[in-house]
């Protein structure tokens, strides 16, 4: 697969941004002291939402791919299914779950590394309890590559099919419901009914897709490693689901060629080499390899 495939449809609708005025300073103390408790009682608001309305990777990427009054993703996307699956095993990785075992003379490479489990303690998320479940059950080791195979159930080996994680978007979209996200409804489509998820809250899907925006237009970094490690994996598994032109689309053009550019940068890195750098986690830089092969 060319790491730069995909990302074609253009949408000439420019973002808008509002952003908060700053206020001028008042005389009185008391109107300050109003003004300072104000600005407190805000930040509490804010840290209650995002608390409330913090999501998973594998959440992230879904909501990114969900139509937003169908509520389904489209039908002629065969990608976001591998794509979830990385997410999951990024998710083990950044909550210190799994790990990749040491380079050896034979296996180097992380494409050629097993996954290997480094704690148990469940992490609260069914589907990643459920993933963990089966790393530490496996023995020998699988790779990356396999892994995302088996959790997807796209493996010919009929004893792995066990380790296939079911209804995954389904689950996922249900957890978005019950943060106030979507929504449920039915559907019909002449044949048969279908269970969709609407948008419910359309502020989260926009600082959603606003963060990613910023992460490669206002707010980017000339260092992979000095990206945020989780926004870094939401690009290019955004990218890998073929999803990621969701966010891009409202962009000028300029804004987009540019957002583009840099996403081509990432995804022409050496993750070899960046694995090996000092405070990397390898378990994304391996995820990264594995759908770049």
């Amino acid at each position: 697969m060319n790491r730069s495939e995909g990302l074609v449809r253009r949408v000439k609708t420019r973002d808008t941004d509002s952003n908060g005025g700053g206020g001028g300073g008042g005389s009185s103390s008391s109107n300050y002291g109003d003004a300072e408790n104000k600005n407190e009682q805000e930040e509490e608001l804010e840290d209650c939402d995002s608390k409330e309305t913090r999501l998973t990777l594998m959440e992230e990427v879904l909501l990114l791919g969900l139509k937003d009054k169908e509520g389904y993703t489209s039908f002629w996307n065969d990608c976001i299914s591998s794509g979830l699956r990385g997410c999951i095993l990024i998710e083990l990785g950044l909550r210190g779950r799994v790990e990749l075992e040491r380079a050896g003379m034979r296996r180097k490479g992380l494409c050629t590394r097993k996954i290997i489990l480094k704690s148990d303690t469940p992490t609260g998320d069914v589907l990643l309890d459920e993933a963990l479940k089966h790393v530490k059950e496996t023995d020998p080791p699988e790779t990356i590559q396999n892994w995302i195979e088996y959790l997807s159930g796209e493996t010919w080996n009929p004893l792995k099919l066990r380790y296939q994680l079911k209804n995954v978007r389904e689950r996922l979209a249900k957890n978005l419901v019950e943060k106030g996200v979507l929504t449920t409804e039915k559907q019909n489509f002449l044949l048969f009914d279908m269970t969709t998820h609407p948008l419910n809250d359309n502020v989260i899907k926009c600082r959603l897709v606003k963060k990613i925006q910023d992460s490669v237009l206002t707010k980017w970094v000339n260092d992979p490693q000095r990206i945020d490690k989780r926004m870094l994996a939401l690009i290019l598994l955004a990218h890998a689901s073929d999803v990621l032109e969701n966010a891009f689309a409202p962009l000028n053009d300029d804004d987009y060629e540019l957002a583009m550019r840099r996403v081509r940068e990432l995804l022409d890195l050496d993750f070899e080499a960046e694995a090996a750098k000092s405070n990397s986690n390898e378990v994304i830089w391996a995820v990264f390899a594995a759908f770049t092969k």
